[in-house]
């Protein structure tokens, strides 16, 4: 273990790297008029996935980071449902042509915040605008404490098969500090119905880094997570932005871990996941050896999206609902952030488009070398620059910050690629923001590298 370099390196504000480059580069230069044409671009031997943004909570978690919303009504959610119909049938009809679907992916807030009925007429209007292959992974993020018997029910009607659990810690002391109070029993109340419901995949999200969390704590939510048996795990260091998530003001600074206290955490959960036979994939996630992100990481197909590590090997990514980000291979486009919006456009029949990125031939470039060493902790920098027409000496934008990783033991060079050291895994992201050409612009608005 190396304490020393999360002392040394881990206050630097780097980039989470779900996507290059990332959204704070996005500008209102792509409009609904280049989305439109994108999607026409489409070809039907491409392969797209839908990821569906549903963002409301019946409660606010201080430590979240998402655009959501607290509603104790159903009726918004209803209507925000009706607009997400409306969008995929735009979308749809922009393509000209019923896309393969391999992957959808239900986020928030809360998705089984939706009543099962207003779920089911949902994931309808998704087959019927789209061609959902028969073998997609469809996966649903759940807060444990709503998840009701009819709506795990709902899910397995509905041809879900995974399931994200949010857990983050079973500490009640952690659990107060956050706002989110959430037991070992309500979470394996959830496991057990959506098993009996045909849902078997099943992960299980983590968080460390939270206030009052310590090393025992964490290990002692793993023992008890480990009892359920989940497929996978995620285990993600918590974010403190509170200048651009209000709620965040909420959580006391002082009891924050610091980095070297973020790092143990961290490493801890990693050794205790990989002693009960989980493979650690990238710096994140874990997965049982048969569970296809393992295979994906071992086959060297592993990606990154915006939900992080994925096998999704898709040529597009279609965003659905306020503020979701979807990928075309010309660039990306965001969608209106606020709910009230995005529902205006879409009642207008408009495509909910706000902002975007088009990608140059260097973006291209550097999104490879990134998204390599993010996922296989090496990346060939003379084949790559090779097969993009570059040098691979302009391959690197901050040469003095890799100088630096190498002298610290974090990075070896030989003969063209780059490799990040054994037990330096957790220092990726400031390896890859070496080769961001648009970091420098906007480092502040990231969080620390640990």
């Amino acid at each position: 273990m190396r304490p020393d370099l999360a002392q040394s390196y881990g206050q630097h504000r780097v980039p989470r790297y779900t996507s290059y480059p990332t959204a704070p580069h996005f500008s209102e230069s792509v409009r609904e008029i280049d989305y439109q044409a994108w999607l026409k671009s489409l070809g039907r031997q491409q392969s797209a996935s839908i990821y569906v943004h549903v963002p409301f909570c019946r409660s606010m978690c201080w430590y979240c980071g998402c655009h959501t919303s607290v509603t104790k009504r159903d009726d918004p959610i209803a209507i925000y449902a009706a607009g997400l119909r409306t969008e995929a049938y735009l979308v749809a009809e922009a393509v000209g042509q019923r896309q393969p679907i391999s992957h959808i992916h239900f986020g928030g807030g809360t998705p089984t915040i939706m009543t099962p009925e207003t779920f089911a007429d949902l994931v309808g209007s998704l087959r019927y605008s789209f061609a959902v292959l028969p073998d997609a992974e469809i996966a649903v993020e759940i807060d444990p404490r709503i998840l009701s018997d009819p709506m795990a029910e709902a899910l397995g009607y509905c041809g879900v098969n995974r399931a994200s659990l949010g857990v983050q810690s079973f500490d009640p002391v952690v659990q107060r500090a956050i706002n989110r109070l959430q037991s070992f029993e309500q979470t394996a109340t959830s496991v057990n119905r959506l098993r009996r419901a045909g849902v078997c995949r099943i992960n299980f999200d983590l968080l460390y880094g939270l206030p009052q969390q310590t090393v025992d704590s964490c290990l002692d939510t793993v023992d008890k997570c480990l009892e359920l048996h989940p497929d996978r795990f995620s285990a993600f260091g918590y974010a403190h932005i509170p200048t651009f998530k209000k709620h965040q003001r909420k959580i006391d600074e002082s009891t924050l871990p610091n980095s070297v206290e973020r790092y143990l955490q961290s490493e801890m959960i990693a050794d205790a996941l990989v002693d009960a036979g989980y493979v650690r994939v990238g710096i994140d996630h874990f997965a049982l050896p048969h569970d296809n992100l393992a295979l994906a990481a071992q086959q060297g197909r592993l990606r990154r999206n915006f939900q992080g590590y994925t096998d999704d090997c898709a040529d597009a990514l279609v965003g659905l609902g306020a503020s979701a980000i979807g990928r075309m291979q010309q660039g990306f486009v965001a969608n209106a952030v606020s709910t009230r919006d995005y529902l205006a456009r879409v009642t207008e029949d408009r495509l909910a488009t706000a902002k975007g990125y088009s990608l140059t031939d260097d973006d291209r470039y550097r999104a490879e070398i990134i998204e390599r060493i993010m996922c296989d902790m090496t990346v060939d920098l003379s084949e790559t620059s090779r097969r993009h027409g570059r040098d691979p000496e302009v391959a690197v934008i901050d040469r003095s910050r890799l100088d630096s990783l190498i002298a610290d033991g974090v990075v070896v060079v030989d003969d063209g690629r780059l490799s990040v050291a054994d037990g330096a895994e957790f220092l990726v992201r400031s390896v890859a923001s070496a080769f961001d050409a648009h970091l420098p612009r906007c480092g502040a608005t990231h969080s620390g590298a640990v």
